[in-house]
Order: structure tokens, then sequence, then C-alpha cells
């Protein structure tokens, strides 16, 4: 979990979850009309975009890569490490989740024109989002199935008072 003092809780997300969400993103983006393409904003959007394309029957798949996350925390300022042409009309934008929405903000600005949408949404970057499928609090961790193991944890009523 990341050591930011700002989130008191965690929700883990299992393989099985990710993918019945991302369907049921899928779901909402299905009459939304037609996506020339889409564009995953790496890395937490490459799992749910490729759900999602496979849904959608889209076959173009390109990236927006941008880093704002070291492993536990967040960084000072997001860096772009590749970006796409066009101002994203026609295209899909897909992340797993918007935060605080300073990441989101930055492709929005990039690429104006896309439709954006996330399997998940906490309240503070929600406003930027056009579709997503679950809200989350501000003050929970999401722990996506790639970020952890399987393993052993203490029951809640057995935790520490934080």
């Amino acid at each position: 979990m990341s050591t930011n003092s700002t989130y008191r809780k965690t929700y883990p997300i299992s393989w099985d979850q990710l993918h019945r969400d991302s369907k049921a993103l899928s779901w909402r983006l299905l009459d939304m009309g037609y996506f020339k393409g889409i564009i995953a904003i790496t890395r937490g959007g490459l799992v749910p975009s490729a759900i999602i394309a496979r849904e959608l029957d889209i076959h173009l798949v390109d990236t927006i890569c941008i880093s704002g996350y070291d492993w536990k925390d967040k960084k000072d300022e997001a860096d772009i490490l590749k970006t796409v042409e066009g101002n994203g009309e026609g295209y899909l934008l897909i992340d797993d989740l918007v935060d605080t929405g300073r990441t989101a903000q930055l492709v929005k600005e990039i690429l104006p024109k896309a439709h954006f949408a996330t399997v998940y949404a906490k309240p503070a970057g929600r406003p930027l989002v056009d579709t997503f499928v679950t809200e989350v609090s501000q003050d929970t961790w999401i722990l996506f199935p790639w970020d952890t193991e399987s393993q052993f944890v203490t029951p809640l009523a057995g935790r520490e008072k934080a």
C-alpha cells in the first residue's frame, strides 16, 4: 500500500473482478457509437483496454505512456514517456482508475476530443471522466491484481487501530 497518509483503506481487486468491471464498462460504452480505436493510458489502462477492445470489437489499440507514480507513491510531476498524434477525435481513452485527476487532466489536454473512460473513479478525479463503472472513496488505495500476490492477511478484527 502507498505510504501516503491520505489512504486509510485498501480495496483489493481480483483478476475476475477486474474482468467483470471492464466488461461492465464495455456495456456502458457499447451504445455510445463507433470508436475507431482505443488509446490505453499505461500501465494501468492496458488490461482494461484489452478487455474493452475485445468486447467492442476494436482492433486499433495504441498507448499514451505517462508515469505519475513510482512503485509506492505519487511523483511530484507526471512524466510523458510516449504520446499519440491528433486530438483524440473518434478514440476511446482508457485507464484503470482516475484518482486525483492529475493524469486525467494532462491526458485530456493532449487528447481533448477523446472519450475518456475508467473502470474506477474517485471523487476528486470523477468530473474529468466521461464514463466509469465504480466509484471508490478518495481515501482508498486500490490494490490491482498486477500489484498483489496471494498470501495470508490478518483479519480486520485482529489489526491494530490506526
